[in-house]
């Protein structure tokens, strides 16, 4: 059998999950997920664990936050005024929007915090910060 190295094209499940216990994302129940070894299209740090691995293999590869979603950012907090936000949006916490840069880039955004003055968004990725585990399984190496 032949391990999979950069630059191949391979099939992986995977259950993400955070130190708790807590599952984020997992492949169970959908097609594997598909991607370029070394491409960068996934995460670092599970893109650095697949090298090696077998058709069958199974392992479980943590994953610190330098090398998933990074650190949270506090320059990636913004206070906007209250009143700069439509009134058809119903605030609330965790609430997602998203904003536009001055380059029109699509920018996803939580709301942290409500006041009557203004509205604390944050940019962050919701997994910034958080060390992460992944159990996965080697499907397929195209």
């Amino acid at each position: 059998m032949s391990a999979a190295k950069s630059g191949d094209t391979v099939r992986i499940h995977y259950t993400g999950t955070l130190h708790d216990g807590t599952t984020f994302d997992s492949s169970s129940g959908r097609d594997p997920l598909e991607f370029t070894v070394g491409s960068g299209q996934i995460i670092p740090g599970l893109d650095s664990a697949i090298p090696g691995m077998e058709v069958g293999e199974k392992k479980t590869v943590e994953v610190p936050s330098t090398e998933a979603y990074g650190e949270r950012d506090p320059n990636a907090m913004q206070t906007v005024p209250r009143d700069a936000i439509p009134d058809t949006i119903p605030l609330e916490v965790g609430l997602q929007l998203q904003m536009s840069s001055p380059q029109g880039q699509v920018i996803p955004v939580t709301v942290a915090e409500i006041s009557d003055e203004s509205v604390l968004l944050d940019a962050n990725h919701a997994l910034a910060g958080k060390d992460l585990v992944f159990a996965i399984e080697m499907v397929e190496i195209l």
